[in-house]
């Protein structure tokens, strides 16, 4: 420890402490812009001086470090002087026009000259400066007004050491200088991701939202956002009803960080598109009704299917919706409906992800925490454009790798991480089974296997010993198309050392063989003991944000709430005693047999809660011809959408910031949200709505009066969530699954000591060519995935301007050699054409991309719609589509 005095009190501190630092563990204030977090100081601002007895100038104390037996006064005539004349300079050139200021009421600058009263500064220094420099107004969601900036470097700061994009600098001298993306282009035209973290640490209004009012709010909410599995935490500015700003706090999964659609992509909450009323087709239009009209067309036609038996009724649940609508919905299906045919989209993005770590962990879930990447010193990422689909993780995962942690990725495009990676594998789509055995052949070879902990804590190791045999290095390189010695480097870094983390998504689980490449990853895990360890772990990035929720919840034909099997007499006895009901028995559907029932006849009567498939199953033109068959389809929605097309009544539900309840992140965190604003027209809540239906039935059991009341019976049924309560989540309990009693926060990460299942399973998952493959018809090989700025099927974020000034349209990627060799340029429209359809985009030429190989983001309907394209065998464990290898052909 360093002695030193401040103020005349006596203090210890640890070495490299600030003096500001110290200083404020004394509660001695010391007045300070630019001083930020705990990233390296540089005393931009001047106004931290401090006089430490002994040097020879007045020191910034932000950036002064300690030194035994220092002396130093914060508050002498000489150090008063000094701030003075500093904050004379600041206000001197600063625009004060701080009624229509967005930072009015919040300023940073405003406070800290309040604070500075007694400095008696005046905005005059010599020559007064009007700053008259042009305002960028180029990026689509804010704006920046250097005549407002400090140059406090805040907003540097916090886009190279937190978003990591390294995209601004300081640019000019004196007073010409202003804070520009390097080289001094302007934001739009800049690879700025319009994350607006810059926005939000801003202390004077230098960087504001294109749309805001100054003071525009007269309550603050804080809930979670709707959008990615990461599950950030939002406070919601609220005036007149309607959302006016976002922000963040610290201290949460996020801390503090958002990405462009958590910030700014709200616009559809007040949206003039909402639906606000019951709708009932009437000669083929959707036409107004009452709760009661509709409620008593649905109760009639419900009756009517159930006299067919069990396999006549389904529902789709949904995955943006809350954990309490989740399970209410799959116990109507069960209960109401008499049938276990309910799933959701799960099925399309992790279900392998479920069964596969099931069958290796016991657990399908993701195994460690968001915030043990910041102790993990090698990073895996395979099958996951994270950056893009999972922004917040995608910067925490920069963030250690430049603190120094080994970061390896294998992908079929060069990806943004792929800039980072000291191993980079461009891997063939469809290969992730060849590359995961290939790294495990490599530390069999190397010998850095976990010898101690395969033996002790998993079965079937020498089974799996005796297959790898079989596997070459060479081999699974030749597969995957990639130099074996970067296998074999991959391998060394994951191996040897002590903490890594492997976080994979849907470029894994999307495939005819996603479960066996799930259980691969497990494999790899386990062979070099990487599981059962803070810091290491497999972790499933979660698509939406409350997938992990909704299967939590049972919205699954064959799992009631907490993955209890219908399968199981005794788990059956145990729901049926707590819901005063027998339940049904039958082999429960999943979504893609859903719709396949309805094209067939068989199914009678389809619920489709809050989800979209006719953009986002596979083969679009089956699921529209199937729908269109379909007898009787209610959809309950916030929007009409592309499905709602296919509907006979159509129910209108509550958005994210209309409710309470909780949604569990992808690390199974459960979170409260938290109800900012009303609902328009007659909306109710998706319970609300599914509790009306059965109780006119005559059914029992679904009398909820809030969603503190569904948790409560959740938490009863549910072993994972029997600790698990709103008053908990209220006062600040941190909470993630299991959480098997009423004091505990539940498990930071699983399978501590022992697994889930007891021991972890080695499976035996050998390479399979994916189904699609080119040929002479179809030479190209397409993918599909997600990008940064849109969510899902758009139904959200389409309604931002930006977003759609960004990513309006949908397009397909192709590699100039590709593109060349067809006669396509950058622009151009092209038609893709698989043996299921065929759509007409935009080309977009990226060099990241393999020749011979496109890519689509699935989010667009209509003629863009990238589904149209995609279907193939299902995977026969997890019954999940193949959306990431389809073959296809190009014309312009």
């Amino acid at each position: 420890m360093v002695n030193l005095t401040i103020d005349g009190q006596n203090i210890s501190v640890d070495p490299g402490t600030t003096i500001l630092k110290a200083a404020r563990s004394l509660s001695i204030d010391i007045p300070t812009l630019c001083n930020f977090k705990d990233f390296t100081p540089d005393g931009n601002c001047r106004m931290c001086l401090v006089e430490v007895v002994g040097a020879r100038r007045l020191e910034t104390s932000c950036s002064t470090p300690v030194a035994e037996g220092m002396v130093v006064n914060t508050n002498t005539q000489e150090v008063r002087k000094a701030r003075r004349f500093v904050l004379k300079m600041l206000m001197s050139d600063h625009t004060f026009d701080c009624l229509t200021c967005y930072k009015y009421g919040c300023c940073e600058f405003v406070e800290f000259n309040a604070n500075c009263i007694d400095y008696d500064a005046k905005k005059e220094f010599g020559t007064e400066m009007v700053m008259k420099k042009p305002i960028d107004t180029s990026n689509p969601f804010y704006d920046y007004d250097p005549n407002k900036c400090v140059l406090c470097n805040r907003c540097i700061k916090v886009c190279e050491h937190l978003q990591c994009s390294h995209i601004l600098a300081q640019c000019d001298r004196g007073y010409e200088t202003t804070i520009n993306p390097v080289f001094d282009i302007s934001r739009g035209k800049s690879e700025c991701v319009s994350c607006g973290n810059c926005v939000a640490v801003c202390p004077t209004g230098a960087l504001a939202p294109k749309k805001f009012k100054p003071f525009a709010y007269t309550k603050t909410v804080q809930t979670i956002c709707p959008y990615c599995g990461v599950g950030c935490t939002l406070n919601l500015k609220v005036l007149d009803n309607k959302i006016t700003d976002i922000y963040s706090t610290e201290g949460n999964v996020n801390d503090n960080l958002l990405c462009v659609k958590g910030r700014f992509a709200y616009d559809f909450v007040s949206s003039p598109d909402r639906l606000t009323t019951p709708l009932i087709r009437k000669n083929g239009v959707l036409e107004e009704a009452t709760w009661e009209e509709a409620m008593t067309l649905i109760t009639d036609k419900l009756t009517e299917a159930k006299k067919e038996g069990p396999q006549a009724v389904a529902g789709l649940s949904s995955a943006r919706c809350t954990n309490e609508d989740n399970y209410v919905f799959q116990k109507f299906i069960r209960t109401v409906g008499e049938t276990n045919n309910v799933d959701h989209c799960a099925r399309l993005c992790h279900a392998s992800t479920v069964a596969g770590l099931a069958k290796s962990f016991g657990s399908g879930a993701m195994t460690n925490s968001i915030d043990e990447v910041d102790i993990m010193d090698v990073i895996f990422v395979i099958g996951s454009n994270t950056t893009e689909t999972h922004p917040i993780i995608g910067a925490k995962i920069k963030q250690r790798q430049q603190k120094g942690a080994a970061l390896i990725v294998a992908e079929p495009r060069r990806i943004e991480l792929a800039k980072y990676a000291d191993v980079f594998l461009q891997i063939k789509p469809g290969t992730n089974v060849a590359v995961l055995n290939g790294i495990m052949r490599a530390i069999l070879d190397e010998g850095t296997e976990a010898i101690d902990f395969c033996k002790a804590r998993t079965e079937g190791y020498e089974e799996f010993i005796e297959f790898m045999d079989t596997i070459t290095v060479e081999g699974c390189a030749e597969i995957c198309g990639v130099d074996p010695e970067d296998i074999r480097k991959a391998a060394h870094l994951y191996a040897t050392k002590d903490k890594g983390g492997i976080f994979y998504s849907m470029g894994v689980t999307q495939h005819k063989t996603g479960t066996d490449g799930v259980m691969s990853v497990g494999n790899l895990a386990m062979l070099t003991g990487k599981i059962g360890r803070e810091g290491c772990g497999v972790n499933p990035l979660r698509g939406q944000n409350n997938v992990q929720g909704a299967c939590d919840m049972g919205a699954l034909p064959g799992d009631l709430p907490g993955y209890q099997k219908i399968a199981n007499p005794e788990v059956l006895e145990k729901f049926e005693k707590a819901w005063g009901l027998k339940l049904p028995t039958n082999a429960g559907k999943t979504l893609t047999e859903i719709i396949d029932g309805v094209g067939d006849g068989t199914i009678k009567f389809l619920y489709v809660m809050g989800e979209n498939p006719v953009v986002s199953d596979p083969n679009t033109n089956h699921v529209k011809e199937a729908l269109g068959k379909g007898e009787f389809i209610v959809v309950q929605d916030i929007f009409l959408t592309e499905t709602t097309e296919f509907a006979d009544v159509v129910l209108p539900a509550f958005v994210f910031a209309e409710k309470d309840g909780t949604f569990t992140n992808t690390e199974r965190r459960i979170q409260l949200l938290r109800k900012a604003v009303e609902a328009p027209g007659v909306a109710k809540a998706d319970w609300d709505i599914i509790g009306l239906i059965a109780k006119k039935m005559g059914y029992k059991g679904f009398d909820f009066t809030s969603d503190e009341e569904i948790m409560e019976e959740i938490a009863s049924v549910t072993p994972s969530y029997t600790g698990v309560s709103h008053e908990r989540l209220r006062n600040g309990d941190r909470i993630q699954w299991p959480c098997l009693s009423k004091d505990s926060e539940g498990a930071k990460f699983l399978h501590k000591g022992v697994f889930t299942r007891g021991k972890g399973w080695f499976a035996i998952a050998d390479y399979i060519p994916p189904q699609d493959q080119a040929d002479e018809e179809y030479p190209l090989i397409l993918m599909t995935g997600r990008i940064l700025q849109q969510y899902h099927t758009r139904t959200m974020t389409k309604r931002t301007p930006g977003i759609e000034q960004i990513a309006g349209d949908s397009y397909v990627e192709i590699n100039p050699v590709t593109a060349n060799a067809y006669g396509i340029d950058q622009g151009d429209f092209i038609n893709v054409t698989s043996p299921r359809g065929s759509v007409s985009v935009k080309a977009r030429l990226n060099e990241g991309i393999m020749e011979a190989n496109l890519f689509m983001p699935f989010h667009y309907g209509a003629n863009g719609g990238a589904n149209y394209l995609t279907g193939g065998e299902l995977d026969p464990i997890a019954k999940i589509p193949p959306f990431k290898v389809v073959k296809v052909n190009i014309s312009k």
